[in-house]
């Protein structure tokens, strides 16, 4: 098992705290194998395995009738002592009001809790009735390229050759694991999608026009990394012969958030300081998702760039967003307490260079400024701006 040394130490940190650990993110990005590191981590801080509780609860040992009390149940029957328990409870959100019996068994046992899910039902807008101010949610994505490099630890491939792998192939763990070429790689990762689709979205919401719906997906696809409203969406149908309401169109990006397939990134106005409601952008979970529905095609490489930036920001801790300055637009404002870089993306320099620096220096405060870019070789500083190979980028521990 290759240890996913960021979120073990992220779990340690709130070891013993009386918070449950809300672990959520698309399916198969690896939280399943995050509780098992856990676990190991657990036995081998002299934890006794008899107090380590792991539940799956996407086992065919459970059947849709399972209520939250015979959830409470089954694990309390488990707890034969007044010592602490270590509670990893996979995928909870295939129990009607799980999130009763956690806080159950926070509030009446000995108990240290982590929880698993890939959809809605772990977003806190769903779970604040019985766990306010008792959970910690930390979310959980696809491979970083650190990790990706360490999956691929006995490859004989150069570091520059795992970096256009991990950009046409993407981050999920089963794909790194292995060696597929990018039909099998893109097979797997539709089947991936289509089970998000089926479980999480088309059956609980109970979707009739499954083709209209694709289409929408396939319009927030096909625009990764380019702002655009639900009106837009709706125009666009519509220039198709189809009709939608621009509250179906809110419905469906809404259900594809939730069950993290997409990550809204609001634009924020760098003059007046404020988030802005409109004209946000959408980025993909992973850009093999992008690829499985399109086919590789390198003209779309730039913005899958864009795309991969912004989860790596992401994954550091920082509150991502658009910055717009008057009528210039900065890709990234990436916040961190009372930390903050700005980071315009490209796929090429010097070409672009002129643009991509000038609408930095613009910027007139003195927090880091970055250009990330595919070229190699066009990496320096200009006027303070620092020209970063995607690579390096990828791989700092800071910025």
């Amino acid at each position: 098992m290759i240890v996913r040394t960021y979120y073990l130490n992220i779990l340690k940190t709130y070891r013993d705290v009386p918070l449950v650990k809300i672990l959520a993110g698309i399916r198969r990005c690896g939280k399943s194998t995050i509780l098992d590191m856990l676990q190991e981590d657990l036995i081998r801080d002299g934890i006794k395995a008899d107090h380590i509780i792991s539940m799956c609860y996407t086992s065919e040992d459970f059947d849709d009738g399972m209520t939250d009390k015979d959830m409470y149940n089954g694990i309390k029957e488990k707890m034969t002592d007044g010592e602490r328990y270590y509670l990893l409870l996979d995928e909870v959100q295939e129990i009607t009001s799980w999130e009763k019996a956690v806080n159950s068994l926070l509030e009446n046992s000995n108990t240290d809790i982590y929880v698993t899910g890939s959809n809605s039902k772990l977003m806190s807008s769903e779970i604040s009735t019985y766990l306010t101010g008792r959970y910690v949610s930390i979310p959980v994505f696809t491979l970083s390229f650190a990790e990706y490099m360490e999956f691929k630890n006995q490859s004989d491939h150069t570091p520059k050759e795992l970096l256009n792998d991990y950009i046409r192939m993407g981050g999920f763990p089963i794909v790194a694991l292995s060696n597929f070429d990018e039909d099998a790689t893109y097979q797997i990762v539709e089947g991936i999608y289509n089970s998000v689709v089926t479980n999480d979205i088309t059956k609980r919401h109970n979707i009739k026009n499954f083709d209209l719906f694709n289409r929408v997906v396939k319009y927030v696809v096909e625009n990764v990394g380019k702002t655009f409203s639900a009106n837009a969406i709706v125009k666009f149908l519509k220039s198709e012969g189809r009709s939608l309401s621009v509250e179906s169109v809110y419905n469906y990006l809404e259900w594809l958030e939730k069950a993290f397939v997409i990550y809204r990134c609001q634009r924020y106005d760098l003059q007046g300081k404020s988030v802005l409601k409109t004209q946000e952008k959408f980025y993909l979970a992973d850009p093999s998702l992008k690829y499985c529905m399109m086919g590789f095609n390198p003209k779309s490489v730039a913005a899958m760039l864009e795309n991969i930036v912004y989860f790596e920001l992401r994954r550091k801790g920082y509150e991502v967003y658009i910055g717009k300055n008057e009528t210039k637009e900065i890709d990234f404002v990436a916040v961190r307490r009372d930390e903050r870089i700005y980071v315009q993306v490209c796929r090429n320099l010097p070409e672009e260079s002129d643009r991509e620096v000038a609408n930095l220096l613009e910027i007139k405060d003195h927090y880091p400024k970055y250009v990330v870019t595919l070229d190699e070789l066009a990496t320096g500083n200009i006027n303070g701006v620092k020209i970063v190979y995607l690579m390096d980028f990828l791989l700092r521990e800071e910025y």
